[in-house]
């Protein structure tokens, strides 16, 4: 399978492209939402319980009432122990986990490119097989880079769009994570502001549901796959 960048798509037809994705797959949407949301929440508390980190609320109060230097000082010191590490290398545990359910959109937006039937089964495709370790290795390379840089204000923002489509090139076109890395930054070069706009755009809109409506952003989180795609559909062509 080979690639090449077709004449500029229009910024306007990338986003309409976007929503009308997610307008097809609210439910999808919907219970993409559900499902990760009951999965993080659910793992949070139980390892919160199992390490002992509510107990940690009792010691964290004493120090507050000290004043808030003793707070700080409880604060860092608790996080440097044992189980406040295993609580968070449980929680990036779980993050990482759920990272494969992103792939199943790409999946039910190319059967609607298809014309073909799609079934909530679609949604899990990324746990399917060895691609399930794939994935999940991918990411956990992704965020360990990310972590590096996360305090900076430009560079995560770089990093995001020189990865945007590594996971989709992995998924159809079965490349590796470098050979992901190398097309995204061709293509980042060719189209840097119809991406940098449609990042900026996603991450607003995913957003915005739950700060607006809250209950809302169920439906506006899943949205970055849908312009993902929309992007990747647009940028490269696909020939068998």
């Amino acid at each position: 399978m080979q690639e090449k960048y077709p004449q500029k798509p229009g910024l306007d037809f990338i986003l309409k492209q976007a929503f009308y994705y997610w307008n097809r797959t609210l439910l999808y949407q919907l219970m993409f939402s559900i499902i990760y949301f009951a999965l993080f929440f659910s793992s949070i508390f139980f390892f919160a319980d199992y390490f002992g980190i509510f107990e940690f609320n009792d010691e964290l109060q004493i120090a507050l009432q000290k004043g808030f230097n003793e707070y700080l000082q409880k604060s860092q010191e608790l996080g440097k122990t044992e189980n406040a590490v295993n609580f968070v290398y449980s929680v990036l545990g779980t993050i990482i986990f759920l990272y494969p359910l992103n792939l199943g959109f790409y999946q039910i937006f190319k059967k609607l490119d298809l014309k073909e039937p799609t079934e909530l089964s679609d949604l899990f495709v990324g746990y399917r097989g060895l691609n399930f370790f794939r994935y999940m290795s991918y990411f956990i390379f992704w965020f360990f880079f990310y972590s590096l840089i996360a305090q900076t204000v430009i560079l995560p923002v770089i990093w995001v769009m020189i990865t945007l489509f590594v996971a989709p090139l992995m998924f159809f076109q079965n490349k590796t994570i470098f050979e992901g890395i190398a097309l995204n930054w061709k293509a980042l070069k060719m189209y840097f502001i119809e991406i940098f706009v449609c990042v900026i755009v996603a991450f607003l809109f995913k957003y915005i549901g739950f700060a607006l409506f809250f209950v809302g952003g169920l439906l506006t989180f899943p949205f970055w796959n849908a312009m993902i795609y929309s992007l990747y559909k647009s940028i490269f062509e696909e020939k068998n």
